[in-house]
């Protein structure tokens, strides 16, 4: 019991941490970029996260699985946190629990934390790629 709490506790502090910039970016650059012109952050929860009807926006969808025990996990939301302003803004991240979200692993074939799925209009796989941060999910959205 006191692994889930550790648990709730760690997913919901990075993912506080990974959204932080979409409430405090600096002044001057929030001037400069509307909320349109952000990138988008989604905390997948099952039966509420429709990745469907996300992925079939003008965005690109990209599921990013983490596990909060994952040092290179926590690396990636802390440069995503930081570098929030740097990804392309027609990207919406989806973030998804790697220790809880079996099923969603199994679909697309995830077996490794700190992974990133770009999927297609249909919600389904395009692209399956581990770490590299900003750049990479600049990079393998194109």
């Amino acid at each position: 019991m006191k692994y889930q709490s550790f648990r709730a506790v760690a997913l919901a502090l990075a993912v506080a941490f990974a959204t932080a910039p979409l409430v405090s970016l600096p002044a001057a650059a929030e001037t400069a970029q509307t909320e349109e012109s952000r990138a988008r952050l989604v905390q997948y929860e099952p039966g509420v996260t429709d990745l469907a009807a996300i992925a079939a926006q003008e965005t690109k969808a990209v599921v990013f699985f983490f596990a909060t025990w994952c040092p290179n996990c926590i690396l990636t939301l802390t440069e995503l946190s930081e570098k929030w302003s740097d990804i392309e803004p027609d990207i919406t991240v989806i973030i998804a629990d790697y220790d809880t979200e079996t099923d969603l692993k199994a679909k697309y074939g995830v077996t490794y934390q700190d992974t990133f799925v770009l999927l297609d209009k249909d919600a389904n796989s395009a692209k399956l790629w581990n770490a590299g941060g900003v750049a990479g999910l600049n990079e393998n959205t194109r």
